[in-house]
């Protein structure tokens, strides 16, 4: 990529999943939202195009491409619907921790299933009393021969009870980052349940709830990396999913973007089109300009994380809260013009403006974007 334009191969891997939504995502995604549609099958038929492994190696079954192809395919998926594009961003992290952290067995043992998203997996962080401040975790991981013991439970997960690999940070040391160890746990082990799926405002094509740990007997060769480098393996997954998550606020505001140019052109007031009030045109240019300027961001970041950049998680975090909050705002605003039509079902933009609302508040809070940035900074 040059410093302002994508290569040809990158092109024909944004067509493709372009092509993929228009065909299989947007003409369904209302109804997967209205009632609570988990599209398993659309999801698969996304692996078979090599979006269950985006950047999983290739000697593992993926297609091995770096960050901005996968930004450009989350975008263009979350044209037709973010949260199922949220989904994809998910699993693709927790299989990549798994491909770059895990042994050769580890690798063996689940990404020949994940890759194609026969089976689905989740990242398990946030607990009910740690979320932004992820390090204070409590679920533990005892020792116990060839097994990990693990008792505890974790909130908000992307996943829960539907997916059958859970990449999940638990305390194998003491308190703080330096304690915490990452195991894949199955769901069919004993001693795993779940909560009652969440009832949330947006993100209704996937299911969230409360993944339960009561003893599980966890293999020790599920240690994906060393003891104690579970938190340093959660964080690196997270400058790409937050470029994820980013990239699904811009696909999300480009498509309000776009129905908002439409409806405005089409319906008039005052015997002419709202599109040719100069208040109209000032909203529509502002949206575009800012939209333009998240992504820009956003591909300068994807490009730094591919190349393992010394700046990476600083660019990651500073793309995630400027693309998520331009993503909120440029909908909000393309709702208020579409004036009551927008808050109505019948248009898209009103689950739009659902769907991104999270997006400020997952993968670190934008107020923790803005700490890791100035902390960076002050380091210097």
């Amino acid at each position: 990529m040059s410093q302002f334009d994508l290569t040809d191969e990158q092109r024909e891997i944004q067509d493709l999943a372009r092509r993929f939504t228009a065909d299989a995502i947007t003409p369904h995604a209302a109804e997967w939202d209205e009632k609570h549609i988990f599209p398993r099958d659309t999801i698969r038929a996304a692996a078979a195009l090599g979006f269950g492994g985006i950047y999983v190696s290739e000697a593992s079954g993926g297609i091995g491409l770096g960050r901005l192809e996968a930004a450009l395919i989350m975008e263009a998926m979350a044209y037709g619907c973010p949260s199922t594009s949220a989904f994809l961003s998910i699993h693709n992290m927790a299989s990549w921790m798994i491909d770059r952290f895990g042994s050769q067995a580890l690798r063996d043992k689940y990404l020949p299933s994940m890759v194609p998203m026969e089976r689905m997996g989740s990242y398990c962080l946030t607990e009910a009393g740690s979320g932004s401040d992820a390090a204070a975790l409590k679920t533990r991981a005892v020792r116990d021969g060839d097994h990990y013991v693990v008792t505890g439970s974790k909130q908000f997960i992307s996943g829960g009870g539907e997916n059958d690999i859970y990449v999940t940070m638990v305390r194998t040391g003491g308190d703080g980052p330096k304690g915490i160890s990452c195991l894949v746990i199955e769901k069919d082990m004993e001693g795993v349940s779940f909560g009652a799926r969440e009832r949330k405002l947006g993100w209704h094509s996937q299911p969230t709830a409360q993944v339960n740990f009561d003893g599980v007997r966890v293999p020790a060769e599920n240690l994906v990396g060393g003891e104690g480098e579970g938190f340093r393996i959660a964080m690196m997954g997270l400058d790409g999913g937050r470029l994820n998550i980013g990239a699904c606020s811009l696909g999300g505001a480009q498509r309000c973007i776009d129905e908002a140019v439409a409806y405005t052109r089409d319906r008039k007031q005052f015997g002419q089109a709202i599109a040719d009030f100069q208040n109209t045109q000032f909203m529509l240019a502002d949206m575009e300009t800012e939209l333009q300027a998240a992504r820009t961001l956003l591909y300068a970041a994807a490009v730094k994380v591919t190349e393992n950049a010394p700046d990476k998680t600083r660019f990651a975090a500073m793309a995630k809260r400027f693309a998520t909050d331009t993503g909120s705002s440029v909908v909000d605003r393309a709702l208020q013009l579409h004036g009551g039509y927008g808050y109505l079902m019948d248009y898209p933009v009103e689950r739009f403006w659902r769907d991104l609302r999270v997006h400020s508040i997952l993968e670190g809070t934008n107020q923790v974007m803005r700490m890791i940035v100035a902390r960076d900074m002050l380091r210097q």
